[in-house]
């Protein structure tokens, strides 16, 4: 099987087409701070516009637990979209009530309508197939056909994203086929010397995909909180640093399985060592086997890479045809421990061949130090669905739009 396109639909004239976005973005005060996945969206829906669709758009925002939420209402999203579109976007108070039905029904060609966030509905998230089934039945009809291109969510099996497309004439929009034929050319014969750089917080969230992803590559780089479970599975004291203890023999494990297959394991060689998790915390450059020497002494808690091992990280991006980042190489949003993350970012844009920015925190970090998204090869707008995808994971919203 391959993938459903928009072209399987054939001509969505005059059609009523739900397009299930993702559109899951921050907002603070109510105004949205980083609008890269509105953006993201455009090309699909410009597409079905210029077709003469009638869009009924839905999507997810935050974690509103099952009930109608204000702080995670879609407004600020549809106010966005009507401006990045640059004509009205219509704006349904409820999921599939009675706001919802109206604003479908006033739609003429090319128009566009924005519905409620559809998390709060409980059976959007249900565990029950029977649950969810129902819920996905009601928004049916407000379409003849499902456009799904939120490639956040496909790693979930969720009404919107697996039930619906059940029911309804489904296909993937661009975003989806776009995200697609990234990561496949992340697993199936990249070009080399091909770099991986994992940062965030925990080793326990990259578990699958190390172990999927160490026998294709040339260098694996580990930067963020997860590198002093690194350090110290290679002896290092690390302070009161983020340290899982559990994972230990998992992570020598790692280090033996790169030395076997000739991979090049690049562990930091130094660190930024704060007196706390703050701000405007004290702190100091500290050799990766000696981060306890500080003043700070056992209590001193890693925040980032240091100077040293941002340099190496970078010698090695650079000199990569094909390099893919997920996660921070420090608390970049604090400016004293953001120095590591922009320096990687700044050698992905270097990369002379395909460099990829993981979605989730890396795609907010790099916005928030002042890249653009076209400085990259490509920012992908789902941080699990791609994670899970490298793990060479089954993801249900893939799997229901036809892909294997």
């Amino acid at each position: 099987m391959s993938l459903r396109t928009l072209e399987s639909l054939g001509s969505l004239a005059g059609t009523r087409v739900i397009v299930r976005c993702d559109l899951n973005v921050p907002l603070k005060d109510g105004k949205i701070t980083d609008d890269g996945r509105v953006r993201a969206s455009l090309p699909t829906l410009n597409a079905l516009i210029g077709q003469g669709a009638r869009l009924v758009v839905c999507s997810h925002l935050g974690r509103p637990d099952g009930a109608p939420d204000a702080k995670y209402s879609l407004a600020p999203v549809a106010q966005r979209l009507s401006e990045l579109l640059g004509k009205p976007v219509a704006f349904a108070r409820d999921t599939v009530g009675e706001s919802a039905h109206d604003a479908v029904s006033s739609l003429e060609d090319g128009d566009v309508a924005v519905i409620e966030n559809l998390r709060f509905n409980p059976g959007e998230t249900s565990k029950s197939d029977e649950e969810r089934g129902a819920f996905a039945r009601q928004l049916a009809e407000l379409g003849d056909a499902l456009v799904s291109d939120g490639f956040g969510v496909v790693h979930r099996k969720q009404a919107s994203v697996y039930d619906l497309a059940q029911i309804l004439p489904s296909a993937a929009g661009q975003l989806i086929a776009a995200e697609l034929d990234v990561l496949d050319r992340l697993t199936e014969n990249p070009e080399r010397p091909y770099t991986v750089v994992l940062g965030g917080s925990k080793v326990s969230d990259k578990l699958g995909v190390i172990s999927h992803l160490l026998p294709r590559v040339d260098k694996l780089l580990v930067g963020g909180g997860m590198m002093f479970t690194f350090l110290a599975a290679q002896g290092h004291k690390v302070g009161a640093s983020l340290l899982e203890a559990d994972q230990l023999d998992t992570v020598r494990g790692y280090i033996d399985a790169a030395r076997e297959r000739g991979v090049e394991l690049i562990l930091p060689a130094d660190a930024v060592v704060a007196s706390g998790f703050a701000a405007d915390a004290d702190h100091v450059v500290a050799p990766a086997d000696a981060l306890e020497g500080t003043r700070f002494g056992s209590t001193g808690i890693g925040l980032d890479i240091g100077p040293a091992t941002a340099h190496t990280f970078a010698e090695a991006i650079r000199a990569s045809r094909t390099v893919f980042w997920n996660g921070p190489m420090g608390v970049f949003e604090m400016p004293a421990f953001a120095a590591g993350t922009k320096t990687i970012a700044k050698a992905l844009t270097q990369v002379d061949g395909l460099s990829v920015v993981g979605g989730g925190d890396s795609a907010a970090a790099v916005r928030q130090l002042g890249f653009a998204d076209s400085d990259f090869g490509h920012i992908s707008t789902g941080g699990g669905a791609s994670l899970e995808f490298l793990e060479g994971k089954k993801l249900p919203g893939l799997e229901v739009l036809g892909w294997q």
